[in-house]
């Protein structure tokens, strides 16, 4: 009986300490600075090769493009709406 006990007490406890760590993980993962680094490097990410630190020019010339043409769009209407 007494071994069953010892068992238990021990199965309890790992289960607590892998209860702790995985609420260390979520605190970790959800901790605002860790987000923003997450959010940081996915976007470096898509206008920097992070192997090489090569930019990439194809992305990087899409999102030009995209401000040009709303920065485009604003000015026709707001010239639109003057007239």
């Amino acid at each position: 009986m007494t071994h069953d006990v010892s068992a238990l007490e021990r199965e309890i406890e790992t289960t607590r300490e892998r209860l702790a760590d995985t609420i260390d993980q979520l605190l970790y993962r959800a901790h605002p600075k860790t987000i923003v680094n997450r959010e940081v490097t996915s976007v470096k990410a898509h206008f920097v090769d992070l192997d090489t630190g090569a930019p990439r020019t194809d992305n990087i010339l899409k999102a030009a493009a995209s401000v040009a043409g709303v920065v485009l769009l604003f000015a026709v209407i707001r010239k639109i709406a003057r007239d």
